[in-house]
């Protein structure tokens, strides 16, 4: 590494974390000005009064003065604002789907029955996240197609008695006011697989090198032909549905003529999903398959004009989706356990809490959860709009009954666990376990300890078992949706007794449609409006399309390229050193970002990058759900690479945020002990941890902070109380942590400057010894 000279600088790249973070908080500043981008990803810095760029504070290395540059790369326009984001939410089991994909675990180098296993997964997914799509199109096609124009606009019904009678009068408006709006939806969808962010970066080396972080995380080939499939699968779902479903035999022959031609098409976009044959849908072939499509569509709706009074098809069109769907999910669950046994060597060795979620089995509920999700807002939007309607008669598929009865019981074991969980276990653990003795060895006050350690005892049981609660309430309710089939083709009807299930599942489906068309709304109505979309779409959006095509575009893809290439316009100055600093996701994707550099950059530029990671939930949950993404070695590898120069800022009150490089932790004679990655790439035992002038104890690249803060420091800003997830930057240790990534000092080198000059001391908080 070179030696700091008298130029030298820093130029410290913060990247936020979720939930549209501003600019003004991000930089902890009063006023940005945008400095470089394209307006969705966008480089700001602080400003002036005249809102001029502005320098950074400087910062305290080796008893002098380094200037800092102070920079942010805001990307919360490609996850919230407007109304096309907002539909996002509504494509929530899509994106879960999507995600599912990457967690599936690694496939071992010359296992052929691994492979074949990987194949297999991958294409079930596929398949299973097509017959999500036409779920969704076909739940949609109950409440607009079935329940409002068939069945409320009939002639003669009692249902919406006051509007318009040409509403019922004319046959070509019933058909359409169900039809048009199930073909915007198919449009919606299109456009949003198609959607894509404009990279203001150099592709990718191609190079090949040892594995870093997120080295697959790429777009997959085949999603031209994924959209194209999805839409056929779409529309011949609405058009099958309108012919009397899959199960039956149509009479007429104009409706046998549109009906096997329908079959035909669906079976073979089933079949080009599952073999991802995209090689074979070009251009052409995806617009004629496409066109073919769209005209079986409208025939359908032309020769079932006038509708009926009630679709006959409906049940079977909505039950067999489902129960194929079913089988599906049950089919990968049970290949992927293999496939995740035969993936366990990578990560046998490793502790419990480093090692992948249910054993790299995770991908089956995440699944699940989709499926299970996806149904629910379909019925809960069919139920919820027959009580608006208030008219008896109208009649909705018998597996609602089946999906209320689900959701309640879901929702009463959810509320069983929580108070189970926060009322109960959380304070016992807090009673038998008292004060940590790591919140002892921080110095702090008797007052702030008692209440540390109640956030240190919620957030380490938080750690645990949040995870394993969400995986057994989902296995919970995939086990309940056999009970049902069972207790359902047993009694051919849903018995009596489970009706107060049923009346809490209306109530549960109730708020999840009503939720999520909520956020829709908010989103819609304003760009301050949006945190809640932002929530969600924060978490999936990262992900490329892989499984499902009608998925947000991955942020991740333009985020990190376009933050690799701003370090390395800082970096063509000799006497620059750049810290990619992130806050949660922001976190994680400063790690890729680093490990695209280190993998780029010829080692006199390597060593002139450092990473700093706040409340970055790598370690506790990405590192474990995604084993394939961010696999243990790689992790350490690029530790190693950047030659230590990656700290990471954490909390024991932090949920999602606990330690990023260390792990095993212990005190033992009043020291804090751990495991973690060594500079070398290695992994080892670490030297105890040195506790630096603010009471934070550095174990290895992880520096362990106290919280509440332990007293104010003049000249910054001060945050009290327990602060948990937020406020990482207002922590004194930011400064340090910075100046350790940048490689201006080692940890042991700046408790020894506070002792020995006083001014340095004040400026990192430790009072004067006299």
């Amino acid at each position: 590494m070179p030696l700091p000279g008298p130029d030298t600088r820093v130029v410290e790249l913060r990247v936020p974390g979720l939930i549209g973070t501003s600019g003004e908080s991000l930089l902890d500043s009063v006023g940005t000005v945008e400095v470089a981008g394209d307006g969705v990803g966008r480089i700001i810095r602080p400003a002036d009064r005249l809102r001029r760029p502005a320098p950074g504070p400087v910062l305290q290395a080796l008893g002098r003065s380094v200037p800092r540059t102070l920079e942010g790369y805001l990307w919360s326009r490609m996850t919230s604002g407007g109304a096309a984001k907002a539909t996002w939410a509504l494509l929530f089991p899509f994106s879960l789907a999507n995600v599912a994909h990457w967690m599936l675990p690694p496939v071992p180098e010359g296992r052929k029955l691994a492979a074949l296993l990987g194949v297999l997964c991958r294409a079930l997914l596929r398949t299973a996240a097509l017959l999500l799509t036409m779920l969704l199109m076909s739940q949609l096609a109950v409440v607009t197609l079935d329940l409002f124009a068939a069945q409320c606009l009939a002639p003669g019904a009692a249902c919406l008695a006051s509007g318009p009678s040409w509403l019922r009068d004319v046959a070509g408006v019933r058909t359409a006011i169900g039809v048009v709006p199930l073909f915007l939806v198919v449009l919606v969808l299109h456009r949003v697989s198609s959607a894509k962010w404009r990279i203001n970066a150099p592709e990718r080396s191609t190079e090949p090198g040892p594995k870093l972080p997120g080295d697959e995380l790429t777009d997959g080939p085949d999603t031209a032909a994924l959209r194209c499939l999805h839409t056929v699968a779409a529309l011949a779902t609405v058009a099958l549905l309108l012919l009397g479903g899959p199960l039956r035999v149509p009479q007429p022959t104009a409706d046998m003529v549109l009906w096997v031609p329908t079959l035909v098409l669906l079976g073979i976009a089933v079949l080009a999903t599952a073999v991802r044959a995209h090689r074979l849908f070009g251009a052409v072939t995806r617009a004629v398959f496409l066109l073919v499509a769209a005209a079986l569509a409208v025939a359908a709706a032309v020769v079932r004009t006038p509708l009926p009074a009630a679709l006959p098809g409906t049940d079977d069109t909505v039950e067999g989706i489902g129960a194929v769907l079913l089988a599906v999910c049950v089919v990968f669950a049970v290949l992927l356990a293999p496939a995740a046994l035969l993936a366990r060597p990578a990560w046998a060795a490793l502790p419990r809490r480093l090692r992948p979620w249910a054993g790299g089995w995770a991908a089956a509920p995440t699944l699940a959860l989709a499926g299970l999700l996806g149904g629910g807002f379909g019925a809960g939007l069919a139920i919820a709009l027959r009580q608006l309607l208030r008219v008896d008669g109208l009649r909705l598929p018998e597996s609602y009954t089946l999906i209320t009865v689900l959701w309640g019981g879901a929702l009463a074991v959810t509320a069983l666990f929580t108070v189970s969980g926060f009322a109960i276990a959380v304070p016992l653990r807090r009673a038998t376990r008292g004060v940590p003795d790591v919140v002892r060895l921080m110095e702090t006050s008797e007052g702030d300890a008692r209440e540390a350690a109640a956030a240190w005892a919620r957030a380490s049981w938080e750690r645990k078992y949040l995870h394993r609660i969400v995986l057994a309430i989902v296995f919970l309710m995939a086990l309940g949706v056999a009970v049902l089939l069972a207790v359902r083709f047993s009694y051919g009807s849903v018995p009596g007794w489970l009706d107060p299930l049923s009346g809490l599942g209306v109530v549960a489906l109730w708020a999840l449609a009503a939720g999520l068309l909520r956020v829709v709304y908010t989103a819609a109505t304003g760009p301050q409006r949006n945190r809640h979309l932002a929530a969600f779409t924060d978490l999936v959006c990262f992900w490329p399309r892989a499984a499902h095509p009608a998925v947000p575009p991955s942020y991740a893809l333009k985020v990190v390229p376009e933050l690799a290439e701003r370090a390395r316009h800082h970096l063509a100055e000799p006497s620059t050193r750049v810290v990619l600093a992130g806050y949660h996701v922001g976190g994680l994707l400063a790690v890729l970002t680093a490990a695209r550099l280190a993998a780029e950059l010829p080692e006199t530029d390597r060593s002139r990058v450092g990473v700093l990671t706040a409340g970055a939930p790598l370690q506790w949950g990405y590192q474990r759900a995604f084993p394939a993404l961010f696999p243990h070695d790689s992790l350490a590898r690029l530790y190693g690479e950047l030659d230590g120069r990656w700290r990471g800022l954490c909390r024991g009150t932090d949920t999602f945020g606990g330690g990023a490089t260390t792990w095993r932790h212990q005190v033992a004679h009043d020291k804090l002990l751990g495991v973690g990655y060594l500079p070398d790439g290695g992994v080892g035992a670490l030297k105890p941890a040195i506790q630096g002038p603010t009471g934070v104890l550095v174990l290895g690249g992880d520096h362990w902070l106290p919280d509440p803060m332990r007293e104010p420091i003049n000249g910054r800003r001060w945050v009290a109380g327990v602060r948990r997830h937020a406020d990482y930057v207002a922590d004194p240790e930011w400064d340090r942590a910075i100046v350790l990534a940048a490689g201006l000092e080692r940890a042991d080198m700046t408790t020894r400057l506070a002792e020995q000059v006083p001014l340095f001391g004040d400026l990192l908080g430790q009072p004067r010894r006299r």
